[in-house]
């Protein structure tokens, strides 16, 4: 699984995102926190962790599906889950 820095992301798109995923995915804070975002709860977690003090901190996404990772890297990139 490879790792990707999340930036700047539309949280509410970001979630949804995550609903469609099919495998793992991990959020890696810089502190070397781990959050598998395909629970609720740890969704809920590892938001409030990624946007401490209302600043978005350096985080870095991993998933276990090659699909999801496109997927989440598209988002990441072009801020869009759809494909053009």
């Amino acid at each position: 699984m490879k790792a990707f820095v999340l930036d700047n992301i539309d949280t509410a798109t970001f979630i949804k995102a995550l609903d469609e995923c099919k495998g793992n995915v991990m959020l890696i804070t810089a502190e070397g926190d781990n959050f598998n975002l395909k629970s609720k709860l740890s969704q809920m977690t590892g938001i409030m962790k990624l946007i401490e003090g209302g600043i978005v901190c350096n985080a870095k996404i991993s998933c276990s599906n090659p699909d999801d990772e496109a997927m989440l890297f598209r988002l990441n990139l072009f801020g869009t889950i759809e494909e053009s």
